[in-house]
């Protein structure tokens, strides 16, 4: 017997039923061990040994693996094609032979896959290797840099900046990115300008528009007509001419190339831009088309996997590309050679292929009836760009004329493009980052130099210069893989985390740093700002490829790095809460204290309180907050709170949005510990608490006027009936929700609580119900008191009383169950279960023990002086 160990269980069931009965497939479950998440885990003065442990689920995993391997004449390791496969492949042959499973004399064989399909999975176990020590080098050193860095920069964060959380490698370069951006866009001043373009004439072709090039022999740029009295004076120039003439007309042909198929990267990009899906979603989904699904009454996998920057497809894929190509589009669409590509990315994986589809012939439209939505069109983004890859190039002719006006000082152009060919974009083309316009798609009439023109308008146009956007999940990707910093199997899990340490929050789809996340990048910046230099960071990863290649000993890499990095904390021992204050303060003040456009003479620091004394940032046990230089004389604090949209600062004052017309109180937006609320009026004398409502988090506060905010008073509202019961929605604890009966479920985050209909209340529900998240139906009252419900759960239908929950016979409908039916599999139940489980019905009938006696003192030494003689017996 062979024993064959995998990632995943889905994965398992497939290979084992490829690879026949002589095969016994394992799933790991990812990784087996890990390390322990506490200080020491890894010893610099040890040379950098490291402490490995086996949690609770890893430890199920081994002895499974451990019992199958005893007995096997051969182990394959068939975990992922990537540096963390080797490195998982590596863990479970370590333990192995730690707990001596392994007979000696066992072969150990490494077996890599790019696609989980019958050929290439039985092609790769008649090529198996050994393990690739250098991968497992590069992924040792990897792993100790990340937890030294965490382990040792942490607590510095936690005793000099209380409040923050942890601080992580690559995630803090990330999240000074984002910073950065942030900055820019507040210290942005928006400048005003001016465009001018002129509606022009050729007799018997139609009319075109040209914008203003040249004006009175000086060149216009963007910005050269800085306010109106300059455009209405270049409107006066062009009106006043009387002539329009052709100076000379450019033309030439452009091919416009195929993008390659997607990598890693490219995939997470595209996915965001085209179907709005998040880093960590998509390659979620892409794991699922990976791992396969039961096509035809086969379980294959439908894409190459997916953790990879290469884009060299197999040449068995390009000739099923070309050969669709051919058959759907054409030989007029197909390239008189295939196309090959190479990746621009540093130390790019070149053995692996692009992410593809592993059969062309699996088109998206024949798979949309066997996967779910989102998986459907992930696969259809996949398959097309794949597709189009090996498509011709688009031809266009790209037509550039000069208009002379007047004496020709001044001078209008006109751009435009004439598609001649569209190749591959009658099948797919990229998306962009930024809505822009592109004036080469205007379409221009047939024009020739020396060519008179007729003048019909001339439009002027105001505009204001924008400040750079912040950044996408898509353009962060972009810039990450730009400045070489990670990699593109580590980007979503980078931006996950910085959400979940609450140091970035998505808003509209663009990342904003929260206030915790800018006091953390500014004390790294001030204290440690080497370890947050993209040039820094991007060299480390150039090391650690060094090491996969086998150029670079990754212990010296380490003790290269900690020696320094072991300093610099060092000399963070002695720093005082005071100058970290100051540094934070000089940095982020025209943050916390922007100053009113409106009013800049008023200075922003000005206490409102005592009028005397100057606000700046202190640091409490719970982290930052606003406080008066006249502290303790004045008292004034407030939270470290995020502008409302317009400026105001809703902790220190509250905004007014109007008045309830029912009740006549004030309805205002404020700010309170637990993020943004709308209150009705002000709390009475006694102690009530008037309503408030909770602002959604995808519900900018600048968007929040008196209708909006009398809608979130008015939560819950009732959406109508459902199966004779109530379904409502409103906001919890844990954001909107919708209910029935004692069944609630959350609303996406994409949907509006104060918009969401019966029908899609009701789809949530059965989604939750499907899920073991709700009862199916109300079968009636116990004779002891209580409901009993019916069930779906992960081993299929049950009934439930209080705690007790019983299993429906496998034949049973879960919907034709009676109460009378239920209540006899409720008792025997009952009757099995821990005193703990009981209902108190079943718990009072149940024969009371009798308390065994208190032992003596004399008893227990008693009972001590036998046991010898007892184990003796025994």
């Amino acid at each position: 017997m062979h024993v064959v160990v995998v990632e995943s269980p889905a994965k398992a069931k497939t290979i084992n039923k490829y690879l026949g009965k002589d095969f016994e497939v394992l799933a790991s479950y990812g990784h087996v061990r890990d390390l322990p998440s506490k200080d020491g885990s890894v010893n610099p003065e040890a040379d950098f040994d490291m402490a490995w442990s086996v949690d609770e689920r890893g430890e199920k995993r081994l002895r499974d693996i451990a019992r199958a391997v005893k007995q096997a004449d051969q182990l394959y390791l068939a975990t992922d094609p990537d540096r963390e496969g080797e490195a998982i492949s590596w863990h479970i042959v370590e333990e192995l032979q730690r707990r001596k499973a392994l007979k000696k004399g066992t072969p150990v064989k490494r077996v890599v896959f790019n696609e989980i399909t019958k050929s290439a999975v039985i092609e790769a176990f008649k090529h198996p290797r050994e393990l690739n020590r250098e991968l497992i080098d590069a992924y040792l050193a990897r792993r100790a840099l990340d937890y030294l860095v965490g382990f040792t920069l942490s607590p510095v964060l936690w005793r000099k900046l209380p409040g923050s959380r942890s601080a992580g490698r690559v995630q803090s370069v990330a999240l000074r990115l984002i910073c950065e951006r942030e900055s820019e866009i507040e210290i942005f001043r928006p400048q005003e300008y001016w465009s001018l373009a002129a509606e022009l004439e050729a007799v018997g072709q139609g009319r075109f528009k040209a914008r203003l090039a040249q004006l009175e022999g000086e060149k216009i740029e963007r910005l050269s007509l800085g306010n109106e009295g300059a455009a209405r004076h270049a409107e006066e120039v062009v009106r006043a001419a009387g002539t329009y003439r052709v100076a000379s007309v450019d033309r030439k042909q452009v091919r416009r190339h195929p993008q390659p198929p997607f990598t890693t990267s490219t995939l997470q990009q595209e996915a965001s831009r085209k179907l709005g899906l998040g880093a960590t979603r998509t390659m979620r989904l892409a794991q699922q088309l990976y791992e396969g699904h039961e096509i035809n009454g086969e379980t294959v996998g439908l894409i190459t996997y997916m953790r990879t920057d290469g884009v060299a497809m197999s040449n068995e894929a390009i000739s099923l590309a070309r050969q669709m190509v051919s058959e759907q589009y054409g030989d007029t669409y197909l390239p008189s050679a295939p196309r090959h590509y190479k990746s621009k990315a540093k130390n790019a994986q070149e053995a692996h292929e692009p992410v593809r589809p592993t059969d062309f012939r699996r088109t998206p439209e024949q798979m949309r009836r066997f996967l779910p939505q989102d998986e459907a069109r992930l696969y259809e983004l996949i398959y097309l760009r794949a597709l189009a890859s090996q498509m011709e190039s688009a031809r266009f002719e790209q037509v550039s004329v000069d208009i002379a006006v007047g004496d020709g000082r001044t001078r209008l152009r006109a751009t435009g493009q004439i598609p001649l060919f569209d190749g591959f974009l009658k099948l797919y083309q990229e998306g962009r980052d930024e809505d822009s316009e592109d004036e080469n798609q205007a379409r221009l009439p047939k024009l020739e130099e020396g060519q008179d023109l007729h003048l019909r308008d001339v439009l002027t146009e105001q505009h204001f210069t924008q400040p750079p956007p912040r950044y996408s999940e898509a353009s962060l990707v972009k810039k990450l893989e730009e400045l070489g910093i990670g990699r593109p199997s580590t980007y979503a899990s980078i931006l996950q985390v910085l959400q979940d340490r609450d140091y970035v929050r998505l808003e509209k789809k663009r990342f904003i740093p929260e206030d915790r996340g800018r006091m953390v990048t500014a004390f790294l910046q001030a204290f440690f700002q080497r370890y947050v230099e993209y040039d820094f960071t991007a060299q480390l990863e150039d090391q650690l490829d060094d090491i996969s290649g086998g150029r670079e000993d990754w212990k010296e890499v380490l003790r290269r790095f900690w020696s320094a990095f072991s300093t610099a904390v060092e000399e963070t021992k002695g720093l005082r809460i005071a100058e970290v204050i100051d540094a934070l303060d000089r940095d982020l003040g025209p943050h916390f204290f922007p100053v009113d456009a409106e009013n800049p003479d008023k200075d922003p620091r000005l206490c409102p309180s005592c009028n005397e004394g100057r606000l700046g940032l202190r640091i409490g046990k719970t982290g930052g907050f606003i406080g008066c230089s006249n502290y303790p004389d004045c008292r004034y604090t407030r939270p470290l709170a995020q502008a409302d949209g317009e400026g105001g600062d809703l902790a220190a004052e509250p905004r007014k949005l109007g008045l309830d017309p029912e009740s006549g109180l004030e309805v205002t937006l404020r700010k309170g510990p637990y993020g943004l609320y709308v209150q009705l009026g002000e709390a009475a004398a006694k102690g009530e608490k008037p309503k408030r409502s909770s602002l959604p988090k995808t519900l900018p506060p600048d968007q929040v006027d008196l209708e909006r905010a009398l809608a979130l008073l008015s939560l819950p509202r009732t959406l109508g009936q459902h199966e004779g019961e109530e379904v409502t929605a409103g906001i919890g604890r844990f954001g909107p929700y919708v209910r029935k009966g004692k069944t609630y479920k959350s609303i996406p985050a994409d949907e509006d609580v104060l918009n969401i209909g019966l029908n899609r209340a009701v789809d949530l529900l059965a989604q939750k119900v499907e899920r073991g998240g709700g009862a199916l139906k109300t079968l009636g009252d116990h004779p002891d008191g209580g409901e009993v419900t019916v069930h779906s759960g992960r081993y299929g239908p049950y009934v439930k009383h209080g705690k007790i929950n019983a299993t429906l016979p496998k034949d049973s409908d879960p919907q034709a169950v009676t109460l009378e039916e239920a209540l006899p599999l409720i008792a025997a139940k009952a009757a099995k279960a821990p005193a703990g489980k009981r209902t108190a019905s079943t718990a009072k009938k149940a024969p009371a023990k009798k308390a065994p006696a208190k032992k003596t003192a004399a008893t227990k030494t008693t009972a001590k002086k036998k046991a010898p003689a007892a184990k003796k017996t025994a």
